[in-house]
């Protein structure tokens, strides 16, 4: 017998993850302690954005990405909404423009100055209202400029024109409870949301409705996530009726069975993947764990193969994820990840080793 069916091959088998020392990291930040389940972090290859803890509304920092060492007190914020902010966005067509949702129930989008703030920014360029709910989920359109999608938890989706902030699309009736995640696919034709009646979506914006639907894709009643892979299939993360966490992959031209499906540990803390397109590799990061795992997904079955954890000793609270144009390839790099502690931000560098 060959020792090949034993191991598979893989080039991201020794893929190891590796924390910063420690005067590179971002210190002295009050990492914000709102009970919502999103990443509280986005990073662009120009600044690092993370929510924070702020007295009387919402506030977050965007820091140079240079900027390591411990953060002033008095350092300033971008602070413009009366309620805490529960989502920031940077848009992937412009390195200086950011979306954040808040509580108060709105969607503001700034302008961050060349390098970085000198004063507080309290006059976002633009304010969308809509919602009639706080806003959890704003993401932007991923190939088409000035195009933003926000969810509430009114259960609407709204996908707006930033540059005239008026609504293109308003996505009502579709979701009968909280929504939990929305991932666009990766032309950007469609959308998949997580829904906390336990189903996942597929949803063409232009026509409004909804092309697929999967019931009861984790029997849990926690929080799910949903992501769009790049050929198409849906990737979710969510808990089984007896609160373990799972991972599932879905083909969406057949959604009565997943093509894979995958228990990982009983631990209580929502899971946030995040999936690099060019690998075919999703990180899985659980809010509350000290790890990152991740798994490689390829056309043959089991379709979802673990690949390895990183672990460290401090739980995070949210997770920044680098995209591929900030990363520094020459060394390697195939992932770079912003950990938030209770008290700083840590970047953790993946890396594929050679020979």
């Amino acid at each position: 017998m060959s020792f090949r069916k034993v191991v598979r091959q893989s080039k991201f088998r020794h893929v190891f993850g590796q924390p910063v020392k420690t005067e590179q990291c971002y210190d002295d930040i009050r990492v914000s302690r709102v009970t919502w389940d999103s990443t509280f972090c986005a990073v662009n290859p120009s600044f690092v954005a993370i929510i924070v803890e702020a007295s009387g509304g919402g506030a977050f920092l965007v820091l140079p990405l240079h900027k390591t060492g411990r953060i002033d007190k008095s350092y300033p914020t971008v602070c413009g909404h009366t309620g805490p902010v529960l989502d920031i966005d940077w848009c992937p067509h412009n390195d200086h423009v950011i979306a954040s949702g808040s509580e108060d129930c709105t969607v503001m989008v700034w302008q961050i100055p060349e390098n970085g703030l000198s004063q507080p920014l309290t006059e976002p360029v633009v304010v969308l209202e809509g919602h009639s709910k706080r806003v959890g989920i704003v993401t932007w359109h991923p190939t088409a400029r000035n195009v933003l999608l926000s969810a509430g938890c009114d259960n609407v989706v709204l996908i707006w024109n930033v540059g005239t902030a008026e609504e293109l699309y308003r996505l009502d009736g579709l979701h009968p409870d909280l929504i939990y995640s929305v991932s666009w696919s990766r032309d950007g034709s469609r959308f998949c949301t997580a829904c906390k009646d336990k189903s996942v979506r597929v949803i063409d914006p232009r026509r409004g409705t909804v092309v697929a639907e999967k019931e009861r894709a984790h029997e849990g009643a926690r929080p799910m996530r949903a992501i769009f892979l790049a050929d198409g299939k849906i990737f979710t993360t969510g808990f089984s009726r007896m609160s373990e966490r799972q991972l599932a992959l879905w083909d969406t031209e057949n959604l009565e069975e997943p093509m894979g499906l995958q228990e990982l540990d009983s631990s209580n803390g929502a899971l946030l993947p995040f999936y690099d397109p060019d690998t075919s590799v999703v990180y899985v990061c659980g809010k509350g764990d000290s790890s990152i795992r991740y798994f490689e997904i390829t056309e043959e079955p089991p379709y979802i193969h673990f690949l390895n954890t990183f672990t460290s000793k401090e739980p995070q609270r949210g997770m920044g994820w680098m995209p591929k144009r900030g990363l520094d390839v020459s060394k390697c790099e195939i992932a770079r990840f912003y950990k938030l502690h209770e008290r700083k931000c840590e970047p953790i560098i993946m890396t594929v080793p050679r020979k």
